[in-house]
């Protein structure tokens, strides 16, 4: 199960940091379950200086649960956001002058379901009470967080909770098997082929998906092409789309140039000019 060491999606704004935003990789033994941690590097009061406009949320092909401690008011509340199929903004911060801190986990979408007493069905462009999917862990990591405040001392709290957690039972041998032949072809793949080698029907298999990740192969797969694709873009300054389309299967350039937006809400100049107004300092 390292498919992290052949895939890892990236957001709108890869190098984002700034004292609402770090992110940093999980420990050796959760790199293939969590993409990484991300939050506030400690509390901070969010005054005029801190107007920030909502936030652009492409698909990562990942779910997040987020806590949001807030020190003023004595509250903290937890989020489960499953996985998204299209652009999102996220909500602009209010200028209450509250103290608060954020600390979210991202999980891969295949490997939540590991850490969750409940299965990944209808989350789904979801918004919900971390609760009501993962109740203990949640419970255990609020026990903990208002305590403290510093972002790294969180993540080995977060790490030791969560190795606790990982129960790999929940884990499906035919799921995982379809979504690491999605990764290695990056999303460019024949289905029925597929489930044909693996002896398996794909109304069972879409079945299985839906389970354990909430979204069809067919939708996962497009997912994973598209960002493939966003990697190249941004990483590669002399990307050339006509090997984009070769590469990832698209039946001509207009396909490919139409998916990227239909993802990304612009095109693929504007995609890598937003990222790179969004470089804080790199960790």
């Amino acid at each position: 199960m390292d498919f992290y060491k052949i895939y890892k999606p990236i957001t709108a704004a890869p190098f984002i940091h700034d004292r609402s935003h770090v992110e940093i990789e999980p420990c050796d033994a959760l790199k293939p379950y969590i993409r990484c941690f991300w939050g506030s590097q400690n509390s901070y009061v969010n005054d005029k200086a801190d107007i920030l406009a909502g936030k652009l949320l492409i698909p990562d092909t990942c779910m997040d649960i987020v806590f949001r401690i807030n020190f003023t008011d004595n509250k903290l509340d937890s989020d489960f956001c499953g996985i998204n199929d299209g652009p999102l903004s996220s909500e602009s911060e209010n200028i209450d002058n509250t103290e608060k801190s954020v600390f979210g986990i991202r999980f891969y979408a295949w490997s939540a379901v590991l850490f969750s007493e409940e299965s990944m069905k209808d989350v789904k462009n979801g918004f919900f009470d971390s609760r009501q999917h993962f109740s203990n862990l949640t419970k255990e990591l609020e026990q903990r967080f208002f305590d403290v405040v510093d972002f790294n001392q969180r993540v080995k709290i977060a790490e030791d909770i969560l190795l606790r957690h990982l129960n790999k039972r929940h884990s499906n041998p035919f799921v995982m098997e379809a979504v690491g032949e999605i990764l290695r072809k990056k999303g460019n793949l024949k289905f029925l082929e597929l489930w044909q080698e693996m002896n398996i029907s794909e109304r069972q298999m879409e079945r299985l998906f839906k389970e354990y990740m909430g979204i069809s192969p067919k939708l996962f797969s497009s997912l994973i092409r598209y960002q493939y694709l966003w990697r190249d873009i941004f990483f590669n300054p002399d990307f050339n789309i006509q090997d984009g389309v070769f590469q990832y299967g698209y039946t001509d350039q207009s396909h490919l140039l139409h998916d990227f937006k239909r993802f990304h809400t612009m095109n693929m100049e504007q995609a890598r000019e937003h990222a790179f107004q969004n470089v804080g300092f790199l960790q």
